[in-house]
This record gives C-alpha cells, sequence and structure tokens, in this order.
C-alpha cells in the first residue's frame, strides 16, 4: 500500500534471471524485471528521475541514478499505470534492488515514490 510520501503511487517488480546471458564462473548474473507503477492517486503524476541501490550477496552496493526510465518520463494519470521492463548485473546469484522515482504532480508538488526492496535470485538457489 503506498504511504502518504508517494502520492498513491505504487510499484510492483516481477523478476526473472537471463541464464544465457549470465556466466557464473565470470562472476556474471543478469536479471530482467518488470516494474508496473500504478497512480492509485487523485492527481495525474510525471516520473522525472529514478534513483536505484544494488546490492549484491558480497554487499558491494552500486548506486544508479538518472532521468526518467528507459528512455521515457511517462505521465500516469490516476486510475493508470505504466509497465517497462529493464535489467541489472550483479557479481551474485543473489542480490537487493530499492529505490524511488522522484515525481511530479500536475499540481506542480514534487515527491518520492519508493520502489520496496526486491530479490534478485537465481532459481534454485533459496529455498
Amino acid at each position: 500500500m503506498p504511504g502518504p510520501a508517494d502520492k498513491g503511487i505504487r510499484v510492483d517488480v516481477v523478476t526473472s534471471y537471463v541464464e544465457e546471458q549470465s556466466s557464473p564462473p565470470d562472476s556474471r548474473f543478469v536479471f530482467s524485471y518488470t516494474i508496473t507503477i500504478r497512480n492509485e492517486g487523485e492527481v495525474a503524476a510525471r516520473l522525472l528521475t529514478r534513483h536505484w541501490i544494488i546490492t549484491d550477496a558480497n554487499g558491494k552496493v552500486r548506486e544508479v541514478a538518472g532521468d526518467g526510465v528507459v528512455g521515457e518520463q511517462p505521465c500516469i494519470p490516476p486510475g493508470h499505470s505504466h509497465r517497462y521492463s529493464s535489467g541489472a548485473i550483479i557479481e551474485t546469484p543473489v542480490g537487493v534492488m530499492e529505490g524511488s522515482y522522484g515525481m511530479v504532480g500536475d499540481d506542480g508538488v514534487s515527491f518520492p515514490a519508493s520502489i520496496p526492496a526486491f530479490r534478485l535470485a537465481v532459481p534454485g538457489i533459496l529455498n
């Protein structure tokens, strides 16, 4: 459930391991993720920026920040959603991603929308 600071923006994530692009002997584990951003608020909101914190099982942290998502800065009206897919490469078979989107409502108010932590894991690696 979105918190008050998220102004009704809800983020859901589905991940998958991309075996054909990964190389475990070289500590290269590739994951894809599909994100659905739902506007459950009352004001249209535009996604302006993204900020990711990616942590692998060794505790190595990488931060990624930039404008929009996959080259877009979508405007999401109330009751609608925006879906996109992207990927991450980490050095271990398990990791965690989390972060936030920088949003601005049609009312001119800027606010963060949190991206809850989600796991990247090679199938069968965890019970």
